[in-house]
């Protein structure tokens, strides 16, 4: 009875040794999960700008629908057009007024967004141009200043079917460069411009509405999922 007795508080002793030596493992192993969630979230906080404004891209696509309008005045209602949807001969006062449109769509977007991601930035009490935001820039920048010479090149060639369509290959391909350093819809943004982009080229006769569907309402609608996912608490 005496050695038995004996045995079970030894069984006990081992069995209560492994337990609590199993909960501190558990704790410590909970706890470098925890910190290495933490190295995660920092690394991508350091990689990635995240102070890109959903309403920024909303504004945005609100400024293309009222350009895309106004452009559609100039275009089929001014009497500096002839020809029919396919075959359009728009006289050069027509195209500066297209170029003007178009100017003024970018950069109230670029002012807007500068804006917001400002306002963001410091109300998370974060830099704006850090090392993440410059490679963003500069990623951004390459497709988008390479498409901008060779639509220039077009324009001045009168080639102006193609102009709807490489806009919006040019800042897909833009989009999804740049992704990589900042939020994750950016990228899913940039694959459906880079769509309708080449849906555009299909369709020559229909440039404009491809356009507004892509830089009008698809800016709507991604800015809104960027902002309820990011920003609205």
């Amino acid at each position: 009875s005496f050695f038995k007795n004996k045995r079970k508080k030894v069984w006990l002793f081992i069995n209560l040794y492994f337990t609590l030596h199993l909960k501190v493992l558990y704790m410590e192993t909970k706890d470098y999960l925890k910190d290495i969630q933490d190295i995660k979230e920092m690394m991508s906080k350091s990689s990635q700008f995240i102070s890109l404004s959903g309403l920024s891209g909303i504004l945005a696509g609100v400024y293309a629908l009222v350009g895309a309008w106004m452009a559609y005045k100039t275009i089929y209602f001014d009497t500096s057009t002839m020809g029919n949807y396919k075959h359009l001969v728009i006289s050069q006062e027509a195209v500066y007024k297209l170029l003007v449109i178009a100017a003024a769509v970018v950069i109230l977007s670029l002012a807007t967004g500068l804006f917001l991601s400002i306002r963001k930035a410091k109300k998370n009490n974060e830099t704006v141009w850090n090392s993440a935001a410059k490679r963003l820039f500069i990623n951004f920048m390459i497709p988008m200043v390479t498409g901008g010479f060779f639509i220039l090149f077009l324009i001045e060639k009168e080639m102006l079917g193609l102009v709807a369509p490489l806009t919006l290959l040019f800042y897909g391909l833009a989009c999804v460069n740049a992704s990589k350093y900042t939020l994750g819809g950016v990228r899913y943004l940039g694959i459906t411009m880079i769509v309708l982009g080449l849906l555009s080229t299909w369709f020559l006769g229909y440039g404009l509405l491809f356009w507004a569907i892509g830089f009008g309402f698809c800016h709507i609608l991604y800015g809104s999922v960027m902002y309820f996912k990011y920003e609205r608490k």
